[in-house]
């Protein structure tokens, strides 16, 4: 691996970047604030994270992945530029890899590369999802020995059975991170009457959410907008109001899960049931959801070390493997546009 290789893990909520030999370098949030006025990028990652909500009407924040992939081709460009600059100092023609999720079109994945190459890449391959996150899981996905991944994310949820270096059975949902967000602030807002921010949400799913076995036990503060009155209020909700405002949305994944192991062949599912299935991303942080996933399919199910990080570090691990893949190597899926 070359000092110069980049791994990125672009993803809805936040990018990851991997730099050689060094590991994660960048992990923040997929933010760019946008001067209208100047036409100009401001900020990229936190310090614009920190401007969403805050700003003048001509300074825009913006969140230029949607539900996994591009929704601003331009931002996106120089949101990967800048983070490149800022682990880099200045461009050097690095070879990129990129994490994609699985069920991505080729219109969708020309955007990434293209994005990449803008950005100064030398080569750019396309790494899926799932695939990366067994690899930074610690799974050896050569053997033909059926593996699970259920990869939650800030936009998508990917679920993906692999055995013998390919996937056997993959699906891809726009369900995940930010919809839980959506479905809390709609819930306060049905429930208790007062309109609450994306951050506040966010922030409330982290400390109290359990959507398996709530007792009422733990609470937080939410503050907002009473929407009657129309002005600032604040409420108490508790871990049984999270199950109740985030549980359809829970179950969507689950259904999901059943019907990939539905599709998976019967010697495959039996290797699942032993070696059980991985929990990897920040949604897989969701308190109960393991347990929820295990109940619903009747296989163990463990949530990966350090969930958040384990696409970036198989997206570093996936630069042992390029010379393989440039040969037709099927361990990864690649992708070259010149």
């Amino acid at each position: 691996m070359a000092l110069t290789d980049i791994g990125i893990d672009l993803g809805t909520a936040n990018v990851i970047i991997t730099l050689g030999n060094k590991g994660i370098v960048v992990n923040e949030p997929s933010v760019v604030a946008y001067d209208k006025k100047k036409h100009q990028v401001l900020a990229v990652g936190t310090e614009a994270y920190k401007m969403i909500g805050r700003t003048p009407e001509y300074i825009v924040a913006v969140k230029p992945l949607k539900d996994g992939v591009i929704s601003d081709n331009e931002m996106t460009e120089a949101m990967i530029v800048e983070f490149i600059r800022k682990v880099m100092g200045k461009i050097m023609k690095p070879r990129i890899i990129l994490c994609v999720p699985s069920s991505v079109t080729d219109v969708e994945n020309r955007a990434v590369v293209e994005a990449a190459l803008s950005a100064g890449a030398r080569k750019v391959y396309i790494i899926e999802e799932p695939i990366a996150a067994l690899l930074g899981a610690g799974v050896d996905i050569s053997k033909p020995n059926g593996t699970m991944v259920v990869d939650i994310g800030g936009g998508t949820a990917d679920i993906a059975v692999a055995s013998f270096n390919g996937i056997v059975k993959s699906c891809s949902i726009k369900m995940a991170g930010n919809k839980f967000d959506a479905a809390i602030i709609k819930g306060v807002q049905q429930k208790y009457k007062i309109l609450i921010g994306e951050k506040t949400a966010e922030q409330a799913k982290k400390e109290i959410a359990n959507i398996y076995d709530p007792d009422g036990s733990k609470k937080v503060v939410v503050k907002g907008r009473h929407l009657l009155k129309g002005l600032p209020e604040s409420v108490e909700i508790s871990d049984t109001d999270m199950k109740e405002f985030l549980i359809d949305n829970v179950m969507e994944i689950v259904d999901k899960v059943k019907e990939v192991l539905e599709a998976t062949p019967p010697e495959l599912v039996g290797d699942i049931l032993s070696n059980g299935i991985i929990m990897t991303g920040g949604g897989a942080m969701l308190g109960g959801f393991d347990r929820l996933i295990s109940d619903a399919v009747g296989a163990p199910c463990r949530i990966a070390d350090n969930p958040i990080e384990c696409v970036a570090r198989g997206v570093q691990k996936a630069f042992d493997y390029t010379d393989e893949l440039l040969d037709g190597f099927e361990k990864i899926s690649i992708y070259r546009y010149k």
